[in-house]
């Protein structure tokens, strides 16, 4: 089973999200802020971590940031979800070392192929 992190401060789309991917058979853990999710991200080992762009006390861009400098983290593989969906954000995003973006809102079967499309690399 493959094991996500999934940060997010807004607790219903926490919820959408992790009952979404959850019935794709996916295990998740839940942070709903900045310095939680980097506190699991370096604790644990994950196939995909997805952040959302504003959180707070980190954002998903400072997170990015120090996790590709952590030993043994430099590869996991991060999809970054934002309601600022402008191509300068995107880029921006994709530049501090995300592997995947996805503005909001978005489809729970996008969400799905977003997520399979990343773990198949």
């Amino acid at each position: 089973m493959k094991k996500l992190l999934l940060a997010e401060d807004e607790p219903i789309l926490r919820m959408l999200v992790v009952d979404t991917l959850e019935d794709e058979g996916y295990s998740i853990d839940e942070a709903s802020d900045g310095d939680e999710a980097y506190q699991y991200i370096t604790s644990g080992e994950y196939d995909l971590v997805i952040l959302d762009y504003m959180m707070p006390k980190m954002t998903g861009i400072e997170i990015i940031e120090k996790v590709r400098q952590l030993p043994g983290k430099e590869n996991v593989k991060i999809l970054m979800l934002s309601a600022k969906n402008q191509q300068a954000e995107q880029d921006k995003v994709l530049a501090a070392g995300a592997d995947g973006f996805m503005s909001k809102p978005f489809s729970p079967l996008d969400l799905i192929d977003k997520v399979e499309e990343m773990l198949r690399g």
